[in-house]
This record gives C-alpha cells, structure tokens and sequence, in this order.
C-alpha cells in the first residue's frame, strides 16, 4: 500500500476527491482545505493499494496536479484498518505484483548519475573479480559480484527504453560505458602493479583454469544466464523484491568478463579478451532484451487488469425480474 500527500490548487479538489472516492482502491481520504503553502492550496490525503496505484497516479497527472500542484508517494510498512482491508480485496490483481510505472522511473532515474561512488564501487568490484580471476577463485568472484552496482543503469535503460525516454537512456548507457571503461582501466594498472610486486604472473592467466575459464568462452549458454539474470532483475524491481540479492545474480554475467578483458589485455593475451569481450556484450545485450520484454509483459498485463476492472457489470435482461431466494421453512411439527 502506497500513502498518497497530494497538493491541488483549490479549483482542482473537488475533481481529485471524485477521482479519489471513485476508485475501490482508495481509502483513509482526508482533505485540509488550505493547508498547503507552497505551492498553495490544499491538502490532500489517501492511501491506495499498489494494484491501483498506477491507475490513481496517472488520473491525478491527467488533472494537472503535477504541474499546479505536487504528488508524493511513500510505502506504508503497516497498516491495521478494516477500510484498508476492504480496499485491497476489492481492487483487482495482486499487490506483490503491481507495478507503479512512477516509483520505478523514479528508482531507476537516480541510478544513472555518475557519482564517484558508483565508480568507486564499480572499479573495486573489477578488480577484485581480476584478481579471481588470476587464481582461479570462484569466491572471490562472488565477492565482486556483491560489490558490483551496475543492476541500477541496466534497470535504468530498461525502464528508459519502454518509456521512449531519451535522455535517460543516454544517461545510462554513459554510466555503463564510463563505468566499464573506468574499471577495466583501473584493472589493467593494477594487474601490472601486482605483476611488479611479483604477487601475479601472466603463467597464472595461462593456466588451467577450471572454475573460472567459463568466462571467456562465451557460448549458447551464456545468453541464457542473460536472459534469466534480466527476467529476475525486472521482476526484483517492479514487485521491490530482494533487490539486492538479484543484483548480485546481474553482476554474475558482467563484472567477471570484465575484469578477464583487462587482465588479458594487461598480459597481451588478446584471444582471451576478446573472448572475454564477447561475453561481456552478450550478457549486457540479453539482459536489456529480457528486462525489456519483461516489462512489456508486465505493462500489458496490467493494462488488461484495468480493462477488466472498468468492465460495467453485466445487468439482468428487460422484462425478467430476478427470481427471488425463498427463506427455508423450518418442518411443522406433527399436529400443528
């Protein structure tokens, strides 16, 4: 359940209170006339159900209040009423799989900005995977994969590319790109700085490496964990389930091939990053395909939801009236 603060300009209320009221989803509604100061006018207060809550939000838009006004949108951990209960059997669908488009945008958009500690994390997360690399150690991997924050420009894009918005998909192809390239970069250096310290030796990249040589020879399979890893990111993102856990299931896919391309490319093993190159644009390609399609699903799920929903029930034919329920008669007793 979503807690709605909605500020409308005193000539837009009583339309937000009929679309409010008019909607099963809609509960706890409470108007402060007035009490809004900037911008001004008054105070509006609901809660929704997440399975209406993209239908609300988007009635609210279609009003104007975005613009004269202001919407905000919270989670609400507990909620003990009965009018809340109500709310959430009679509105249509599952709230553990709603999507509210806007909460989502939202998310993902701040996960494209270029902070330094999305590269700071990024470039450790490389190197660490690097270095497992070198020894062949499937839990250093893991460790990277933890650190790797990437799951948010991928999501970003995803999100970005349903909505048709532009500069948001810019955004996160310049933070996957510079973020990449920073930390492959960083990798290379450090590669070569081990090297000197004779801690690492290119024989240790030559070597068999059983547990770790998956990741750079990129085959059917590899578009397979892609496209798993972007159908369970979407769905970590829009139903807000174990985010973080399925981050690291994205980073699976990316941060090692990264981190083979560089240390390869540090020892001038160019077969093996290039191999390890490809694998890294598969993954990156089938992740965007299926967290795409995912959301394509998703949205056109919802949308048939909502048609059903707004579906007039159907009335009893002219001229027949409804045959009425006879109450049961208790028996007579014998001689009465």
């Amino acid at each position: 359940m979503l807690h709605l603060r909605v500020i409308t300009p005193a000539d837009r209320t009583g339309a937000v209170v009929d679309l409010l009221s008019a909607d099963a989803g809609v509960t706890h509604l409470a108007v402060l006339a007035g009490a809004a100061r900037r911008p001004a006018g008054d105070l509006v207060l609901c809660d929704v159900v997440r399975e209406r809550a993209d239908e609300v939000l988007r009635g609210l838009q279609e009003l104007g209040i975005e613009a004269r006004g202001g919407i905000s949108a919270e989670d609400v951990e507990l909620s003990l009423s009965a009018a809340a209960e109500r709310a959430a059997e009679e509105a249509p669908g599952s709230g553990a799989d709603a999507v509210v488009w806007d909460e989502v945008a939202a998310k993902t958009g701040e996960q494209t900005e270029l902070s330094g500690t999305y590269l700071v994390l990024i470039v450790v997360a490389t190197m660490i995977a690097g270095i497992g690399v070198l020894l062949d150690q499937p839990i250093l991997i893991v460790g990277a994969m933890v650190v790797g924050p990437e799951f948010g420009p991928l999501a970003a894009l995803c999100v970005a590319l349903l909505r048709g918005e532009g500069r948001v998909v810019l955004r996160s192809v310049q933070a996957l790109a510079v973020g990449f390239g920073a930390a492959m970069l960083a990798t290379v250096v450090s590669t070569w700085a081990l090297d000197a310290a004779g801690l690492v030796g290119r024989g240790m990249l030559l070597a068999q490496r059983p547990l770790t040589d998956f990741i750079w020879r990129p085959d059917a399979l590899s578009w397979v964990v892609g496209l798993l890893a972007g159908i369970a990111g979407m769905l970590s993102l829009t139903s807000k389930k174990s985010g973080s856990l399925v981050g690291v299931l994205i980073s699976v896919t990316t941060v090692p091939a990264a981190a083979n391309v560089a240390v390869a490319t540090g020892y001038g093993v160019w077969h093996e990053a290039a191999g390890s190159a490809l694998q890294l644009v598969i993954n990156l390609t089938a992740i965007v395909l299926a967290g795409l399609f995912t959301l394509l699903v998703q949205r056109w799920w919802w949308r048939r939801v909502d048609r059903r929903a707004a579906r007039p029930a159907p009335r009893q034919r002219s001229g027949r009236a409804p045959t009425p329920v006879r109450a049961s008669r208790r028996p007579r007793r014998a001689g009465g």
